[in-house]
């Protein structure tokens, strides 16, 4: 049987401002959420109305790997289930991974760029616009490019041992990782 790791991040609906804080994660609401399993070989994108289908597939996957996945994405999600997500879905959070080896948080952007030479393609206040427009299409897009920069980032770490970032001076400098597949 194929382990199925799932590649995962989500967009909200509001601000940390408009939810009161960034204490109420879970009332920044989810507008889309973008899962790439390994065992289906497939992207699924959830909106609101089937974020139970999103927390089932996290919860059967062998492997969550996501970019702070941890302290924002399950944080959020967990306004819609009684589950404690970080406590029963394996989880690999690539930015906690990095945090703890640098001692400071780096962006997906400047892992991505550095490491595969593609960086993303907006930002999440972008995505928030888009819902408040009604554009959910490039939610979807943005959200589902933003997994498959996160999928090549752990790869790329996970078959060189390191990756790459560039630091606030623009420098590129490698940290190592040990990730596996």
């Amino acid at each position: 049987m194929t382990r199925d790791i799932v590649y995962f991040d989500l967009e909200t609906q509001r601000t940390a401002n408009d939810a009161g804080g960034w204490d109420n994660k879970a009332a920044m609401k989810m507008s889309i959420g973008v899962t790439f399993s390994t065992a289906l070989d497939e992207y699924r994108i959830y909106t609101e109305a089937r974020v139970h289908e999103l927390v089932e597939q996290l919860r059967r996957a062998d492997l969550v790997v996501g970019f702070n996945v941890i302290n924002f994405d399950y944080e959020v999600l967990m306004g819609y289930t009684s589950y404690d997500l970080p406590a029963i879905c394996h989880t690999r959070d690539l930015m906690v991974d990095i945090q703890a080896k640098l001692g400071h948080r780096l962006g997906l952007d400047a892992v991505a760029s550095a490491s595969l030479g593609v960086g993303k393609t907006g930002d999440g206040l972008d995505a928030i616009r888009w819902w408040r427009e009604g554009r959910v299409a490039e939610i979807a897009e943005y959200c589902c490019f933003d997994v498959k920069c996160t999928r090549l980032v752990h790869e790329f770490g996970a078959e060189k041992g390191r990756v790459y970032y560039l630091d606030r001076f623009k420098q590129r400098k490698s940290v190592p990782v040990e990730w596996r597949l």
